[in-house]
C-alpha cells in the first residue's frame, strides 16, 4: 500500500485520522501514541462508560481505552445508558456534554442520584470559562476540549481514578 493510501484508510467517514481525535485539517502536533505502549496491568477489570453521540468518535474513544487494559460499555445518548438495567457499577464515565436529548451533565446528576460516585470525565468542543465553572459547580474536575488526542485522554482518566476519595470509586 503506498504511504498516501495507507494515510487515507487511517482515516474514518467524518476525515478523522483514526490515531487521534482531530480531523486531520486541524492536526498540528505529530501523535506518538505512549498511552497503548504503557503497562496495561493496574486497569484490567476497570470499566470506563462512555456516551457520546458522534458513531466515529464512541468507536475510536472505545478502541483507545480498551486497547490500554480498561473494560468498556459505550452508549449513543445518556437515554441509552440510563436504559441499560445490567449497567456494571463503573470506574470511571466519559461523557460528552452537548448530547441530543438529555445532557452528559444531567445524566452525571441523574447517576449520582442513583448511588453512583465514579469520577467523570467531560469532553466537548465548547470550552469556555463559564461551561468550565458549571462542570466544577456539579463536581466534575476533569475537562477535554475536542479535538483530543488519545493519550490525552488515557492520562485524564487515569487522572480521574487516582484522585477517587474511596479507592475504588464504584458501590460494590
Amino acid at each position: 500500500m503506498t504511504p498516501r493510501l495507507h494515510q487515507r484508510a487511517a482515516r474514518d467517514a467524518r476525515g478523522h485520522d483514526a490515531r487521534s481525535f482531530a480531523p486531520t485539517h486541524h492536526r498540528r502536533v505529530k501523535q506518538t501514541d505512549t498511552a497503548s505502549r504503557r503497562d496495561t496491568a493496574g486497569r484490567h477489570g476497570q470499566v470506563v462508560i462512555i456516551v457520546e453521540d458522534d458513531e466515529g468518535l464512541r468507536a475510536a474513544l472505545k478502541r483507545v481505552l480498551s486497547a490500554c487494559g480498561f473494560e468498556t460499555r459505550a452508549y449513543a445518548s445518556a437515554e441509552a445508558a440510563l436504559a441499560d438495567h445490567d449497567l456494571d457499577w463503573p470506574d470511571c464515565l466519559v461523557v460528552d456534554i452537548n448530547l441530543p436529548a438529555m445532557s452528559g451533565l444531567d445524566l452525571v446528576d441523574r447517576l449520582r442520584q442513583r448511588g453512583v460516585t465514579a469520577p467523570a470525565v467531560a469532553i466537548s468542543a465548547q470550552d469556555e470559562a463559564r461551561m468550565r465553572d458549571e462542570l466544577r459547580r456539579r463536581g466534575i474536575e476533569h475537562f477535554l476540549p475536542k479535538p483530543f488526542l488519545g493519550s490525552a485522554l488515557v492520562r485524564t482518566v487515569d487522572a480521574a481514578l487516582e484522585e477517587r476519595p474511596d479507592g475504588g470509586g464504584a458501590l460494590p
